[in-house]
């Protein structure tokens, strides 16, 4: 049996999250669903479903501390990091969680 790829499921899953993310609870849920079968197995599918919605908060985190940058200089970047951190955790948890069980009936369903 052929082992699949983390990385491409990583990929696959934070570009499905990009596109069908917003969609409630099946938007992530798909988008782990894709990355875990693309993982292969149970344990590699959680774990690319979770990279992928960890990474998505991440990078939201990122591009609000850029936004702040260029509104208010340093503080705005330091205010922004935080509230993207902040909205992250809170509005992106349920994301992560969703993408991760996703991953782990993809993976398992194609492992």
């Amino acid at each position: 049996m052929e082992k699949g790829s983390i990385g491409q499921g990583v990929l696959a899953g934070l570009i499905l999250l990009v596109l069908i993310g917003w969609i409630p609870v099946l938007g992530p849920f798909i988008a782990g669903i894709i990355a875990g079968a693309i993982a292969r197995g149970a344990g590699r599918g959680l774990l690319a479903g979770f990279l992928s919605g960890f990474i998505g908060a991440l990078l939201i985190a990122i591009l609000l501390s850029l936004i702040g940058t260029l509104i208010a200089g340093g503080p705005g970047a330091i205010i922004g990091f935080i509230g993207g951190l902040a909205l992250g955790s809170m509005l992106f948890f349920k994301v992560i969680v969703l993408a991760s069980l996703g991953g782990l009936i993809g993976g398992a369903l194609r492992g």
